[in-house]
């Protein structure tokens, strides 16, 4: 396994988990937090997110992109550019 993103906030991490499960990656959410008795461990322990060392890279690719509808990015690129069609 490699610790791909650490998070102060452990929904965050949950939400990114979902994002690579949806795209077929596994993941785990590690947290030292007393099993949830003291939350603002994350503070000094942040919540770690992490995958296989093979999906690593992948998986940030993942997390990284641009949400589709994001105004930014349709300005950069153009509204079809950035919903990913031709």
């Amino acid at each position: 396994m490699k610790v791909i993103r650490n998070y102060v906030n452990e929904m965050e991490a949950l939400v990114a988990r979902s994002v690579l499960e949806a795209h077929h990656i596994p993941a785990v959410v590690l947290r030292d937090d007393a099993g949830g008795m003291l939350p603002a461990m994350h503070f000094v322990y942040p919540v770690r997110l992490a995958v296989r060392v093979g999906d690593a890279e992948h998986a940030l690719r993942i997390l990284d992109a641009p949400f589709e509808g994001d105004p930014y990015i349709d300005d950069l690129l153009g509204p079809d550019d950035a919903a990913g069609h031709p």
